[in-house]
């Protein structure tokens, strides 16, 4: 049976209420694209596989940086610490944020952002078609960590642990 789950914008909307009631954590994917550097705000960052170490992230169809991290390109997900909402809603709204935020390159000229929670930098392993999304799925090469509180988003905000 193939029935359409969200059959008109006020339902969309709903069903986009009801997926914001899943606290997330926050990532920033940062990548290296013909534009030049790019980053992106996405909270669809999860873990795959410990043997090979893979870890998935989807980027939306409709994004202007779409063609950007669908490429095959090496690219670096950041596991965002609360004291970094400024840096995740600079790239939510601008793929082109890097003039405010601290960085350093990894051997493939790809930047990473320091204070970072973890830091996974990967090669693209694959991409799966997923309806508006594509799916990311990322070989870790490296990996850093560092305790400290998660920058958290829900029903459309940033938040913490209480």
């Amino acid at each position: 049976m193939n029935q359409k789950i969200i059959p008109s914008p006020d339902q969309e909307r709903a069903f986009r209420n009801a997926l914001g009631s899943f606290a997330t954590g926050v990532t920033v994917i940062t990548s290296k694209a013909d534009i030049g550097h790019v980053g992106i705000t996405a909270n669809s960052f999860s873990s795959v596989s410990l043997d090979p170490a893979l870890v998935l992230w989807s980027v939306a169809k409709g994004s202007v940086r779409h063609a950007s991290f669908t490429t095959g390109a090496p690219f670096a997900i950041h596991v965002m610490a609360r004291s970094q909402d400024s840096i995740a809603t600079g790239f939510a709204e601008n793929g082109l944020s890097f003039e405010n935020v601290e960085f350093l390159e990894n051997p493939e000229g790809i930047r990473v952002i320091p204070g970072c929670l973890a830091v996974f930098e990967c090669t693209t392993e694959a991409l799966h078609d997923a309806g508006d999304h594509t799916i990311v799925v990322g070989r870790v090469q490296r990996f850093s960590h560092q305790p400290g509180e998660p920058l958290l988003f829900a029903q459309g905000k940033y938040g913490r642990f209480i």
